[in-house]
Parts: structure tokens; sequence; C-alpha cells
């Protein structure tokens, strides 16, 4: 998202204030910005409460905002009428795009406090991967804490797999050959759905070795003769009926996967936050989960070929100007309350999302929930699809990547999905390169 944003949205949030609608004294209220639904709220409710119990006179008020990219948007246009959120939601390219205006805080602040801050085992509870991305600016400072984190998988109608005698495929290669097979024999059929066409082509770049984007220097770098032919290929399945994205369905792929009539598809990659949607009702079908397939042959998940994008969100603090005490207890209820073992664990079940503390796989209660993934069920209308995509996405940590961040990565995102639709739509692949890579730099 470029410098101009802010300048644009000053002019239209002009006067816009988190009071702006009522009277409220917000100097003791923290307000929290994510995408959680209700389901995942009630799970975030109790934590409130303990926390508003705990320290009187603080209230904590947190709103769903939406899907991720509405977070960052109205963080931007709340940022620019200078009245920021207390604690958001975030990506490393949100964070690039916020830090445009110096309004993130700096965590090691706190982690590092004598008084408040982490002790070293708490620091090394965490997953390091997930640890890490917080201070992958390149600036020596810590931007964010992982809150939960999932990554994509291939979602297949496992039943379907076994009684047509075919293997789930672990190369692109393989994925093309069971698709034609599933159209050859089920001509009304959508083989595969994918959901996100831009982790579709950020994740086969990152699996190829190709060059996406850079934090450095020339940022987008994604016009090249290895991308092409990725997106080549995908234009060919989708010519010859074997797939769909979401954009093209007009809906989540899951709506076919899980779907008992019509027109039906028998793989879908999606989510890990997003099992529970990929489940049918009643006992249609039992539900397998296995990685994303890759362009070389992986003797098993660990491989190096094997790249899964690492997805979910982060917890960002904003400066609260002329507020430290409210700062300080931001900075308490995200570390005492919402990143502790007992609620990572809570998190996990109800969401699906890897956590984000090592210490959460030695509870009792999520070892229980794990061990659901691996049982005999006595009906397939009682498999958990949620502790089955846990069990498989905690295979995969060692196998995430995370793209670079910078002003605009964010909207090299939106153009390499969008690449991908106009293609599929019958936009000549050279002008959609060069139509996404001109737009990045507008």
């Amino acid at each position: 998202m470029k410098k101009k944003l802010f300048g644009a949205l000053i002019a239209a949030v002009a006067g816009l204030s988190l009071s702006s609608c009522t009277s409220k004294d917000y100097s003791h209220i923290i307000v929290f910005w994510h995408t959680m639904g209700d389901s995942l709220q009630q799970v975030l409710q109790p934590a409130v409460d303990q926390f508003e119990e705990d320290n009187p006179g603080w209230e904590i008020e947190h709103l769903q905002v939406g899907g991720y990219d509405d977070v960052r948007n109205q963080t931007i246009a709340y940022i620019a009428a200078g009245n920021n959120p207390s604690l958001v939601y975030c990506y490393p390219d949100h964070i690039a795009t916020y830090n445009q205006a110096g309004v993130v805080v700096d965590l090691n602040k706190y982690i590092n406090d004598p008084e408040v801050g982490f002790t070293q085992a708490q620091k090394d509870d965490f997953i390091e991967g997930f640890y890490n991305e917080g201070a992958s600016f390149g600036d020596d400072k810590m931007y964010s804490l992982p809150f939960s984190k999932s990554t994509e998988v291939l979602y297949y109608n496992k039943t379907f797999f076994d009684d047509e005698g075919l293997e789930v495929p672990t190369t692109w290669e393989e994925m093309e050959e069971v698709c034609r097979i599933i159209k050859l024999r089920y001509k009304d059929s959508i083989p595969l759905g994918i959901d996100s066409e831009a982790n579709f082509f950020i994740t086969t770049a990152e699996q190829k070795g190709a060059a996406y984007t850079s934090a450095t220097g020339e940022h987008y770098l994604f016009d090249n003769a290895q991308n092409r032919e990725t997106v080549a290929m995908l234009e060919e399945w989708f010519d010859k009926g074997y797939c769909t994205t979401q954009t093209i369905l007009g809906t989540y792929t899951s709506s076919l996967f899980v779907s008992t009539s019509g027109q039906k598809s028998y793989m879908s990659i999606g989510s890990t936050g997003g099992a529970n949607h990929q489940k049918p009702s009643g006992k249609a079908f039992e539900v397998g989960i296995a990685p994303i397939p890759t362009f070389v042959k992986s003797v098993s998940p660990a491989t190096e070929s094997l790249k899964c994008i690492s997805q979910g969100p982060s917890l960002a603090m904003l400066n609260q100007p002329g507020n430290e005490e409210k700062m300080k207890m931001t900075w308490l209820f995200m570390k005492d309350y919402l990143l502790t073992t007992e609620f990572q664990a809570k998190f996990s079940m109800a969401s699906g999302y890897n956590p984000v503390l090592e210490s959460v796989y030695d509870n009792a209660v999520y070892k229980t929930f794990l061990a659901g993934a691996d049982e005999s069920f006595a009906t397939v209308e009682s498999q958990n699809v949620t502790a089955l995509s846990a069990s498989v996405s905690r295979t995969l940590v060692d196998n995430y990547f995370v793209s670079p961040a910078f002003m605009g990565s964010s909207t090299a995102r939106d153009e390499v999905g969008n690449l991908i639709v106009n293609v599929l739509r019958g936009t000549d692949i050279d002008r959609a390169f060069k139509d996404a890579i001109n737009n990045c730099k507008a």
C-alpha cells in the first residue's frame, strides 16, 4: 500500500474517533480489533472477563472488524485520523504499512522489562519461527507477537479416494493425473478447488525457488519464466475443468467439496484454520488431510522441497500518545491472558489454528484433543476434522515460510491473486503479468 494512501484517508476520515459516536472516556478502555467470529469470541470472552475482574477500572472493548484486510484497512484509517486502536490482529505486511506512520510499538520495551516482561522460560516457550516473525523487519525491533498460526493443506474425500483406488497426490504432476482420472470418470465434477489464488502463486513460487518479492532493492520480482510456467499450468487445468478458485466460483471452494448433490469437487486446498468448513454434514464421507503438493517428489512432509505458507494473525500494539499506563495494561492483557498455555490450548481446539507455545502440546486437555485425530471413528459423523487439521499442520511447522514484508508487499499479494483470476478469465498471460507489475508500482 503506497504512501499516498495515508493522505487520502486523512481526508476521507477527518474527525474519525474511537469515541466519535459516544461520550465514553477511552483512557481506561483497551480497544482490540480482530477477525474472530462468534464461536471464537466465546473463547476470548472469559479471558476478557478475567482481565477486567483482575484490573478494576479497566475495560476491554473488542470488535470483529471483518476479515484480515478489513482490519488492515480500518486500522490505516484510524491511524490516519490519529485515533489508534490499542491492539490489532496483524500480518507482517500490515506492520510495514502501519510503520509508515511510526505507530507500532517496539515490544522489546515490555518483553525485557524486569517487572512485567517475559521470563527466559516464557521466551523459550514460543515456537521459534513464529516468534521471530515479529523481528523480521531488519531494524532489531520486535513489532508483534504470534497469536495463532495456520497454513494450507490438501483436504480430500477419503471415502471417495478409497472407493476409486486413487492415491493422494504429493506433487503437482500427480495432482494433474488425479484430476484427469476424476474428470474422466465424473465429467460434471470439478476435481480440485483452490481457495486462495494469491497463496497458490506465492507458495508455488517458493517451492520452485522462483523470485516473488524482495524487501530491499527492486521489490516486485514475480514476473519471471518460472512463475509464468506455473500460471500457464493452472490455466490449462482450468480450461480442462480440473479446478476452480474462490474468486471464479464466487465463494469458498469448500462449498463444492462438502456438497452431497449437484456439482462436486473431491479435493480442496484451504486453510487449516478453516477445517470445520471442510466437513460435510451427516455421514456423507470421511475427510482426509495431507500436505499440499510440491514440485519435487517428497519422501516425507519434512523434505526441503515442501514449502507451506505461514499465515494466521499476530498481535501488534499501537502507540497511545500520553497514556503510558494504557500501553502497559494492553501489554499485560496480551501477555498474561492471550499468550498463556491454557488460553492457547482452548483457542487452538476451537479454531484449528496452531498454538504458538510449545507448552500447549504438553497440555493434558490439548493432548486428548489431538489424540482424537488418530482414533478409529465409530462413524464418519464423529470425525474431528479440526483435530486432524491441527495434527497435520503441527508436522509442517518446519516447512513454513513467510514472504518479505515492506511497504507495498500487501499490494503485491493482491496483484498476484488478481493475475491468476484474470488469466483464468481469458487475459493473455503476458498482459496479466505486466498489468500486475504496473499496478504494484503505481
